[in-house]
């Protein structure tokens, strides 16, 4: 098994903020917008885009919540291990809102499939859009794109991508495993 690095510490934070100059520049002052981080990865990309705002572009009023996918995926019975649920943080209303699903990859489109049934839980938003910091663009199994995009990468499905956090994992990175 070997592994490229795709993103540095440095190149990681570059992107971070261009992310969040890209919301700002859409949303302007989030008083009708929500950001949902998709469980379980997604909420550290998330936290970091909403500590940018908050922090670095005085962005008041930042709505930020955590949404588990678990079981609204359409895969989640065929793996043997039973599946462990993460929490669904929403303390606010989506209803009539936009809302930005902020995950990690964009891989096959599942998860974001998964997220936007999950979110009718919580009202009808009115518009949905989505952030996240890697595009696996040649592994699409819906017709999902991202409307924010950190990297585009072109992976061969036997590849996979492993984003690290510091919070999470010691370090701010990307790498492109070869199993």
């Amino acid at each position: 098994m070997s592994q490229k690095v795709l993103l540095n510490e440095k190149e990681v934070n570059i992107i971070l903020h261009r992310l969040a100059c890209q919301l700002i520049e859409k949303h302007n002052d989030f008083s009708n917008t929500v950001l949902i981080g998709l469980q379980p990865r997604g909420v550290f990309l998330a936290n970091r885009i909403a500590k940018i705002l908050k922090d670095d572009y005085k962005v008041k009023d930042i709505q930020l919540g955590f949404l588990d996918i678990t079981f609204f995926r359409d895969d989640f019975r065929r793996g043997d291990k039973p599946l462990e649920a993460n929490s669904t943080l929403i303390n606010f209303i989506v209803e009539n809102k936009t809302v930005v699903f902020i995950d990690d990859v964009l891989y096959t489109g599942r998860s974001i499939r998964a997220a936007l049934t999950a979110i009718q839980s919580f009202g009808r938003p009115n518009e949905i859009e989505l952030l996240t910091l890697i595009d696996r663009r040649f592994s699409r199994h819906l017709p999902i794109q991202p409307d924010y995009r950190g990297r585009q990468v072109d992976v061969i499905n036997d590849e996979k991508v492993k984003v690290n956090w510091v919070e999470n994992d010691g370090e701010d990175s990307v790498y492109l495993i070869n199993k």
